[in-house]
């Protein structure tokens, strides 16, 4: 029976609350080690974006450690992380090891200034260390979800920008034109909000086939619309994790749930025959 080795170095991780990650990484006999971080292109596409960190030796345990400072903010998209021993060396890449994301999981209670970054460290799915990074003018924050017989509620606050008395939450039909507003109801502090979907609002005038509509909040009138999602905790793909129940009524299902971005959708359907959404 043959072992496979696994020569991929693993690599210890740890993020605080201003989003500075910190890397640590075993001995390596190269010259001038430093982490790769590349910007995964998309399909088809040729790699643009690298990030260059130098490793330097700890004082006390002899490993190598590399800073991600939090400014300038790491372009939106997954970056891979390798091991570059030498300059002209071939690239590693990197298993993880273990992630100290505890500064991660109430960032939604901390409010935060334009623009928005975001970066969390992630396992891929062919067991790779990764960063998924967001970086957005403003970003709504979806905090509960709540769905009952009668409409979908959903409560949020904007983080970067703040709430005037003319906001609207917009859904707008993927693919289309199409848009429905609403009056949210604004807290005090002109951040937080929730608003409430009713089936008639998903399904009046539309045809009756698959559809999604992506959900949004517009702080004022003539405003860039904000899109709603769920980005400040430590939680890099939410898709398959977040899973609410359907609304159905008058022969259609309505369902939240989270796009491979984090970001808030309402799948509707007729209520017999389901999709699976983007």
């Amino acid at each position: 029976m043959t072992t496979h080795l696994d020569t991929h170095p693993r690599t210890h991780c740890a993020i605080d609350t201003d989003g500075r990650l910190t890397f640590r990484l075993p001995p390596t006999a190269g010259a001038r080690p430093r982490l790769l971080l590349r910007l995964r292109p998309k399909k088809g596409r040729p790699e643009t974006t690298l990030h260059l960190l130098d490793l330097e030796p700890g004082r006390a345990d002899g490993d190598l450690h590399a800073v991600l400072e939090p400014h300038p903010a790491l372009d939106e998209g997954r970056w891979d992380l390798y091991l570059l021993p030498e300059p002209d060396a071939e690239r590693q890449r990197l298993r993880p090891g273990l992630k100290d994301l505890r500064a991660l999981v109430d960032g939604h209670l901390r409010d935060r200034p334009a623009p928005v970054a975001v970066r969390i460290p992630y396992v891929t799915k062919d067991g790779f260390l990764a960063l998924r990074a967001w970086r957005r003018t403003a970003h709504a924050e979806a905090r509960a979800i709540d769905v009952t017989q009668q409409a979908v509620t959903v409560q949020a606050r904007l983080h970067g920008a703040e709430l005037h008395a003319d906001a609207t939450v917009r859904l707008r039909l993927r693919g289309t034109d199409t848009v429905r507003e609403l009056r949210p109801r604004i807290d005090d502090d002109g951040r937080g909000f929730s608003v409430t979907v009713g089936q008639e609002d998903l399904t009046g005038g539309a045809e009756a086939t698959g559809r999604i509509w992506d959900v949004f909040v517009r702080p004022t009138t003539g405003a860039t619309p904000i899109r709603i999602g769920r980005l400040l905790d430590d939680v890099a793909d939410r898709k398959h994790v977040f899973v609410y129940p359907a609304l159905t009524a008058g022969g259609f299902s309505s369902r939240p749930y989270y796009t491979v971005d984090n970001d808030l959708a309402i799948e509707v359907t007729p209520a017999e025959s389901p999709i699976c959404p983007k």
